[in-house]
């Protein structure tokens, strides 16, 4: 045999023998006895056929195994030199088979559980180590590689990053960073988020800690509890792609995704459920700005235009309005916007509501005179689904602070949008205003903006929908032609006290009342606007222990707010398990969200006149004039409707 064919018969070996290479687990147990070192044995060849074929591949090494004295608090950890260390305290009840049955208050439930999850959690540090260094500047590494353990990759400067050629990593994997709730920042040219604020309905705190413990505790998870793909969803495919396989343990998910719907109709039950695959399409909801300081760059929301049950999916489903839901970070159930400079420090929690549309039109149309534009996002079918999933998982994990200029409601949308579409046209795109980020969609081909071109088709199906300023000004045109007042718009005439306006309505004939009735339902909103402003701002000051009026008669309206933070934190009704709730949790859910849903309709139904002696003097008699206008006219309408045999809008 020739050298040459000697030589090229040795590569094929060591080729086989390479691709045949996996994980070994070794266990150094010369000091075990028997039945330790064969219930040890037993414990990591569990572990190694709970992981995935990939996974072992890749991780091509032997990893020792050794039981060592750890403190009582740590289970496992991974060693310096790419071994495993358990606790040795822990090895008697593996031995003797009472770890199988005794209970822990860890998140696993057995002893026994616990200790296969620790393998499976420090497999996974190792192999998310997996990355090779370069020969130069072994200082430069030592120190990279430190800076590292302290501060994880989202700390990592870009100088270290430099340093590595990774093989494997996931936990810098943007994609991941993405849904593990270290997103990017804007402004900051992709630098992550220092802190997580996914902190709802996790199965493990430990996972908050840094992107390298969230991995190896959601691969704990991935690996051992069959109901992970119904509760995360958005991860379980991420791992599930990653690693080209899938648990065989998993089971079936509940139908639909569980919500909360934060309406102010208290007495529906509030729970519902969302199918992704009735969502026709996902609209950026723009409610444009308007005058308020908070409010001039608009305020970015998300519409699910969902089919009414039994319709095929398809554009007629955009007039289910009925059924249509709008996603919406926002502080309070009551805010339709922030409204105080209290953003800028922090103050408001940012949550996303899901809300019925028709209640989202009202509010910005009728209540604060603002259109809204709807446009569809160009999403193919699965991005659209994932987003919608997304959406659900956030709704129950994410408790965010509101930040005016850098985590406001543009940037919580966009967040919500990369992470759940995971569109690669999404992952350089930054923009803090809503305008400005429906403005990058469309120029990015991600927003069908034509929708909007003719406004009367716009307006018929529902891709806009329109301030009703104008539907007053028409009608105070009416009052200007019928009486000689001297204010020029309509909002000239709605702020007017409420006494200078009623001296008019003797003079108004018949059209001219309904046109003022009309007008003084708008005037009175407005005011009940002011007064709900008012008393949030005096609520949310700090001043309710020394204000005698709040400690007085404050009890309804803290009851109301502190009641019904569960519609935007619905995580706080279920004690126990984590992610999306599931078939066991759905019971328990019910009773609670009706139960709470219940006490918010009784102190409601009394929240007015104890509301009333909170307000502010002033405030409190323009509330109740604005309410005697409204009866007289009523009085008035209703004499000339008598007397003219006939009612005539104008």
């Amino acid at each position: 045999m020739s050298w040459s064919r000697s030589w090229l018969l040795l590569l094929a070996l060591l080729a086989s023998t390479h691709s045949q290479a996996e994980l070994r687990l070794q266990l150094h147990g010369s000091a075990l006895s028997s039945s330790e070192r064969q219930a040890s044995q037993q414990l990591l060849q569990e572990a190694l056929q709970a992981l995935p074929p990939r996974f072992r591949q890749r991780l091509d090494r032997r990893v020792s195994v050794r039981w060592r004295d750890l403190p009582a608090q740590v289970y496992g950890r991974a060693g310096r030199f790419s071994g495993i260390e358990l606790n040795a305290a822990l090895l008697p009840a593996l031995s003797d088979g009472s770890s199988a049955t005794t209970a822990t208050s860890r998140p696993h439930g057995s002893l026994r559980r616990e200790l296969l999850a620790t393998v499976l959690h420090e497999l996974t540090h190792l192999y998310d180590r997996g990355q090779l260094w370069p020969p130069a500047n072994r200082q430069l590494q030592r120190q990279c590689r430190q800076r590292e353990q302290s501060l994880g990759a989202v700390g990592l400067p870009d100088y270290c990053r430099g340093q590595t050629a990774r093989r494997f990593t996931l936990n810098d994997d943007p994609l991941l960073l993405d849904l593990a709730g270290w997103p990017q920042q804007v402004g900051r040219r992709g630098a992550r988020a220092l802190e997580n604020h996914q902190v709802e309905r996790s199965p493990d705190s430990y996972e908050l800690s840094n992107p390298r413990e969230f991995l190896a505790v959601n691969m704990e998870y991935f690996l051992l509890d069959p109901s992970y793909a119904c509760r995360r969803p958005s991860l379980a495919r991420y791992l599930s792609a990653h690693f080209a396989w899938t648990p065989e343990t998993q089971q079936p998910c509940a139908e639909g995704l569980a919500y909360l719907n934060a309406g102010r109709d208290f007495a529906r039950q509030p729970l519902g459920s969302i199918d992704p695959e009735r969502v026709y399409q996902v609209d950026y909801l723009l409610a444009e700005a308007n005058d308020a300081l908070a409010s001039r760059w608009g305020h970015s929301m998300l519409r699910l235009v969902i089919c009414a049950p039994g319709r095929p999916r398809g554009p007629a489903c955009r007039l289910d309005l009925q059924e249509h839901l709008v996603l919406s970070y926002r502080a309070f159930v009551g805010d339709v916007q922030l409204s105080s400079w209290d953003g800028l420090t922090g103050v408001y929690p940012s949550r996303l509501f899901v809300l019925p549309l028709d209640q989202v039109i009202e509010e910005y149309t009728k209540v604060e005179l603002r259109s809204l534009a709807s446009v569809p996002l160009k999403l193919d079918r699965a991005q659209l689904e994932q987003l919608v999933t997304r959406a659900a998982e956030q709704h129950w994990s994410y408790d965010g602070d509101y930040w005016f200029l850098s985590n406001n409601c543009a940037v919580e949308t966009l967040k919500l949008l990369r992470s759940g579409s995971q569109h690669p046209r999404l992952h350089a795109l930054d923009s803090i205003m809503p305008n400005g980020l429906l403005d990058t969609l469309s120029a990015r081909g991600l927003a069908d903006r034509s929708v909007l071109n003719d406004a009367a088709e716009a307006l018929r199906l529902g891709y806009r929908f329109d301030s009703f300023r104008e539907r007053y000004q028409a009608m105070f045109s009416v009052l200007q032609a019928q009486l000689p007042i001297e204010q020029a718009q309509v909002e000239d005439w709605l702020t007017l006290p409420a006494k200078q306006r009623q001296p008019w309505f003797a003079r108004a004939d018949l059209p001219t009342s309904a046109a003022l009735l009309l007008l003084e339902q708008a005037a009175l909103r407005r005011q009940l606007l002011l007064a709900q402003d008012e008393l949030k701002r005096r609520y949310l000051s700090g001043h309710e222990g020394t204000d005698p009026s709040l400690n007085k008669a404050g009890g309804a309206l803290q009851q109301i707010l502190a009641n019904s933070g569960f519609l935007s934190r619905p995580a706080e009704l279920l004690e126990g398990g984590y992610g999306l709730p599931q078939h066991a949790e759905w019971q328990r859910l019910e009773a609670e969200s009706q139960a709470r849903q219940q006490q918010l309709r009784q102190l409601s139904d009394n929240l007015d006149q104890e509301v009333r002696t909170l307000l502010e003097p002033a405030r409190l008699a323009e509330l109740q004039a604005a309410e005697a206008n409204l009866a007289q006219l009523g009085q008035h309408l209703r004499a000339l409707h008598k007397a003219g045999g006939g009612l005539q809008l104008p």
